[in-house]
């Protein structure tokens, strides 16, 4: 079980008493204000299922109902059609809900297109710029705010390397309609001239097409973005990778879990607390939308090493002493 994180204690505190001082009678028996008793309806849209994915989604509810919330959350999967993200939109946008949480870019986007008069809180999404999202990462400029994963793109190029010192290409497999993989794409690019390696990509429009996309690529090395479509199948490249003896490095912890070597990543449990946080400080300040507009986006900064020995072993690279110390105990999949 995961330790959640004891700064909230204090938000909490300060909630209940900002509620209890907002109780206020207004001389004719109702309250003027947010209530102790008040509760929330809030609708959580998700493109597709896998762990990362869901550990947002639960660390955004965990931080509200360990504050004592009074939340039901409606929870929504997409499972990866963007037709259905936007029918999900739709249908919480004509809902009564308080307020929206939007796991990954495409459905951020889906929300943002139709719901303009209540608070959505984006999850992880690489660039909410690019995306359209918010008018910038200081002041956001609508109703909606919240946090991004954006890559570490270079520490992940330069894992590839401390494995494969000779690499001169890398594979990566994209799904085309996912708009944070484009952006990370471009990082790539430019990250990959600077350290000599060249990119194979291949594009797909869905999971089904994750095998065939990955065995025509031939090359030295792996490389998974944060795109949501090649994530939820991962197991399907990692099997392409094993045939060939070659690495698998990813955007993500849990892929590393599933079987893929290494990633430099962030806890993505603690990035949903994280915006669950700011859902709560929201509700603290008294619920008025326009706030949002001046809410930054914010970020992690807390990086964590994963390795995952086994699954060197199945493509055929060793993974050196230095990454295994400085990964510890806690960053090496037992």
């Amino acid at each position: 079980m995961r330790n959640r994180p004891i700064r909230l204690a204090a938000l909490a505190a300060a909630v209940s008493l900002t509620l209890a001082a907002c109780g206020g009678d207004d001389g004719e028996g109702a309250t003027t204000a947010t209530t102790a008793t008040e509760s929330y309806r809030i609708g959580i849209t998700q493109i597709v299922a896998h762990p990362s994915l869901d550990d947002l989604a639960q660390g955004f509810q965990d931080a509200l109902t360990d504050a004592g919330i009074d939340a039901t959350f409606d929870l929504q999967n997409a499972q990866g059609d963007v037709q259905t993200a936007a029918s999900i939109a739709g249908n919480f946008a004509e809902g009564d809900y308080d307020m929206i949480a939007a796991v990954a870019t495409p459905t951020a986007q889906a929300v943002a297109q139709v719901v303009e008069d209540i608070p959505v809180f984006f999850l992880a999404v690489t660039d909410p710029v690019a995306a359209g999202l918010v008018d910038s990462m200081e002041r956001p400029g609508g109703n909606v705010t919240g946090t991004s994963d954006k890559s570490p793109v270079r520490e992940q190029l330069e894992l590839i390397l401390e494995f494969v010192p000779d690499a001169e290409t890398v594979g990566i497999v994209y799904a085309s309609a996912e708009e944070n993989s484009l952006v990370q794409l471009a990082w790539a690019e430019e990250e990959a001239a600077e350290l000599g390696l060249t990119l194979e990509v291949a594009t797909i429009a869905n999971s089904s097409d994750l095998r065939q996309a990955a065995e025509s690529l031939d090359v030295d090395a792996y490389y998974v973005f944060t795109d949501n479509t090649v994530v939820s199948a991962i197991e399907t490249l990692l099997g392409v990778a094993e045939n060939r003896g070659v690495p698998v490095v990813t955007s993500d912890a849990d892929s590393v879990d599933r079987g893929a070597v290494a990633t430099y990543a962030f806890d993505y449990y603690d990035m949903g607390y994280q915006t669950g946080e700011m859902a709560l400080r929201h509700i603290q300040s008294g619920d008025d939308v326009s706030a949002i507009a001046t809410m930054p986006v914010e970020t992690s900064q807390n990086l964590i090493l994963r390795l995952n020995p086994a699954a060197a072993e199945r493509m055929g690279v060793e993974i050196p002493q230095a990454l295994l110390d400085e990964a510890g105990a806690e960053g090496i999949v037992e």
